[in-house]
């Protein structure tokens, strides 16, 4: 897990804090919104890193394949 996911995590868990303690109506749909803004960033982020990680993996797959077809030939 990145630091970035987990800073992002860290805001979630701060703005679900704040609103638990909010006590206005207002405020605390602030800070549920915010908590939803920031979880959906962390979930955007674990989604890229996880994209990022199959590509490497599928381009090493590649370029182990073509080191053996050179090999071979």
């Amino acid at each position: 897990m990145s630091t970035q996911h987990e800073f992002y995590l860290q805001r979630a868990a701060e703005a679900r804090n704040g609103a638990s303690e909010a006590t206005l109506d207002n405020v605390r749909d602030r800070w549920l919104r915010s908590e939803a803004t920031w979880s959906e960033m962390a979930a955007r982020c674990e989604r890229g890193e996880k994209m990022r990680d199959k590509l490497a993996a599928e381009k090493a797959d590649q370029s182990a394949a073509s080191l053996v077809a050179t090999a071979e030939a």
